[in-house]
Order: structure tokens, then C-alpha cells, then sequence
């Protein structure tokens, strides 16, 4: 005869652990379903591309900012300086009054008038006498250089402290964009590490290539623009190879502006420190087939990139964060205009 007993339940315990195994599998897909993709090696590459122009542009207003800072610190130094030497001259004015005192003190014939003077400030007593006929000639014109000097002292002060205030928010913009800048820098890191070692050799090995290949680019036989311009770019010419280092002016290391900033200099020219104050160092050339070796040439719509023009629709630049200085075609970035210095 069959048996119809019950057939056992599953213990509380069982019940648990199918449940929360279920829960398991349930959130591991749910997971798998919404995790984001790992990125290819083309969009790991055009982010960081991305970021290494991003940070190019920071760079250029790093540089401005760096170069109105060392003019506000030599504006400042230099008041400072004005100040202690105009303290020094008053004290020395003030000195030869109190010994004309002193001496009239001493016959104990005092002048009232040199009593007020040394009783307050010149000007106020300047302002208060009705008459300078009771001083002497020389004493007279002692109170109006004391009162000269004080007056200016104080503007001389008032002036030094505003571009003390003037440096300070620079100093802190200053900081703000080296922040900037090495946090792409550390974002577009970040994405390389997200490669394979065979991936980010395959994109150094671009680099290498790119930068190897300087020595047999063909620059057409085009005229220098100028000697000066011909100067520049043999200049520029024996750094190729060197590496591109945010804020470099040289001469082991160069970012865009820092470069054909340091090849000007070796033929004479002095040029601003960021390519879009370069910009305006010469005359600027709308075509490209007008352009002449040593010419500047200016990329992106903001001009925060600059290079030298080597000829035959070449471009000598630095070109980014771990890249060296090579050339390139110039249609490789968007032309906006060159400069001839």
C-alpha cells in the first residue's frame, strides 16, 4: 500500500540559504547588466588626447598668469624699496629741522612756528599758517619738502599695498590652474592604466615612431622668411627630441609657447611668454602657401597652441604631455593663421 506521508519541508535554515544565494545571482546580473563598459583602446586614446589639449590650454593660462605674477612681484618689490628709501630721506629732513630747533632752543630764542611745526604733522601746519614770513627762508622750504615727502609716502604706500592684494589673487590663481592642470594630467594617467601592458606599449610605440621620424621629414627648399626667422628655427631645430614639460622655457625641456619663445631668444628676439600674446609679436599671414620657414604658426580657435613653420607644410612644435619636440604636418591641428616676426 503507498504511503501518503507528507513529504518533508525545507528547513528555516535551507529556506535562507536558497534565498539569499537567489539574491546573490539576482544583483550580480542585475550588475552585469548595468556596469559600464570597459573602454576600447581608440576611446582610451581619444580621451586622453583629449585631456592632453585640455591641459595644453590650462598650461597657456598658467603661463600668463605666472608672467603677470613676476611683474606684479617686481612692481611690488620695487615700491617697497621707493618706500624705504623716501622713509629714509624724511627722517634726514626731519633730523635737520630738529637740530635748527635744538640750536634756537638752546639761545632760548625757540620759534613758535617751529614749535607748532614739530608739535604735528607739516601738513597740517602748512595748512594752518597764515604766514611763512616768520620762518626763515630755509626753514620755510625744509616744511614744504617734509610735507612733499610725507604726502607721497603715502601714496607710495597705499599703492604698494593694493598690488600686494593684486599678487595674492594672482598667487592664488597661480595655484588654481597648476591644480588644473595636473589634475588632467592625473585623469589622462588614470585612463592609460586602464590599458594593457601590450596596448600602452602599442601607444608609446606610436610616440617613439612619430618622434624617431623627425630626422627624415622633407622641408622643400622654401626661403627663410628673414635671418632672424631662419635663426630661430635652427635653434628650435637642435631641440627636437626634447620633451614637452608644462611651463618649460628651456633649454631641456620646452612646452608650445616656451619653445619658439627660447628659439626667438637665441636669434635676438625677445617674444611674450604664451602663444596668444605671440600672436600679435609680428605680421600675421591668413594663407598657408604664404607662409615661410621660422614664420609662427597658431592653431585652435582660443590660439593656445604655437609652433615654428619648417617648410614644405610642416610644423617644428611641442606638441603634449609625453611627446617630444618633432615635426608634423601642419593639417594635423586646425590653422588659424601664422605670424611673422
Amino acid at each position: 500500500m503507498a504511503s501518503h506521508r507528507r513529504p518533508k519541508q525545507p528547513s528555516r535554515t535551507r529556506v535562507t540559504v536558497l534565498t539569499a544565494t537567489a539574491a546573490a545571482a539576482v544583483a550580480l546580473s542585475s550588475q552585469a547588466a548595468f556596469a559600464e563598459p570597459t573602454p576600447s583602446k581608440k576611446d582610451v586614446k581619444s580621451e586622453v588626447d583629449k585631456l592632453y589639449n585640455d591641459a595644453e590650454q590650462a598650461t597657456e593660462k598658467y603661463n600668463g598668469v605666472k608672467e603677470q605674477q613676476d611683474k606684479l612681484q617686481k612692481e611690488v618689490d620695487d615700491l617697497q624699496d621707493k618706500v624705504a628709501r623716501g622713509q629714509g630721506e624724511l627722517n634726514q629732513l626731519r633730523k635737520g629741522l630738529g637740530a635748527i630747533a635744538s640750536g634756537q632752543y638752546r639761545s632760548g630764542s625757540i620759534d613758535p612756528s617751529v614749535q607748532l611745526f614739530l608739535s604735528g604733522d607739516p601738513d597740517t601746519y602748512l595748512e594752518k599758517a597764515a604766514t611763512l614770513d616768520q620762518l626763515s627762508g630755509k626753514q620755510a622750504e625744509q616744511l614744504r619738502t617734509i610735507a612733499d615727502k610725507q604726502r607721497q609716502l603715502a601714496q607710495e604706500r597705499a599703492e604698494a599695498a593694493s598690488k600686494i592684494q593684486d599678487l595674492s589673487e594672482t598667487r592664488k590663481s597661480l595655484g588654481d590652474k597648476k591644480d588644473e592642470i595636473k589634475g588632467k594630467l592625473a585623469k589622462a594617467q588614470e585612463l592609460l592604466n586602464t590599458l594593457t601592458a601590450k596596448e600602452r606599449a602599442a601607444m608609446e610605440g606610436a610616440n617613439d615612431r612619430a618622434n624617431r621620424g623627425n630626422d627624415r621629414v622633407d622641408l622643400g627648399n622654401d626661403v627663410p622668411a628673414s635671418q632672424r626667422g631662419a635663426a630661430a628655427l635652427a635653434a628650435a631645430q637642435s631641440k627636437i627630441g626634447s620633451p614637452y614639460v608644462w611651463g618649460a622655457t628651456g633649454p631641456s625641456s620646452f612646452d608650445c609657447s616656451g619653445l619658439t619663445s627660447w628659439a626667438y631668444a637665441q636669434a635676438g628676439q625677445s617674444l611674450p611668454r604664451t602663444s596668444q600674446e605671440q600672436a600679435n609679436a609680428g605680421t600675421r599671414i591668413g594663407s598657408q602657401s604664404a607662409l615661410k620657414p621660422g614664420d609662427l604658426v597658431l592653431f585652435y580657435g582660443d590660439l593656445h597652441h604655437i609652433g615654428l613653420y619648417a617648410g614644405n607644410g610642416t610644423v617644428l612644435h611641442a606638441p603634449k604631455p609625453g611627446a617630444a619636440v618633432r615635426y608634423e604636418s601642419i593639417n594635423n591641428m586646425p590653422f588659424q593663421f601664422g605670424v611673422r616676426v
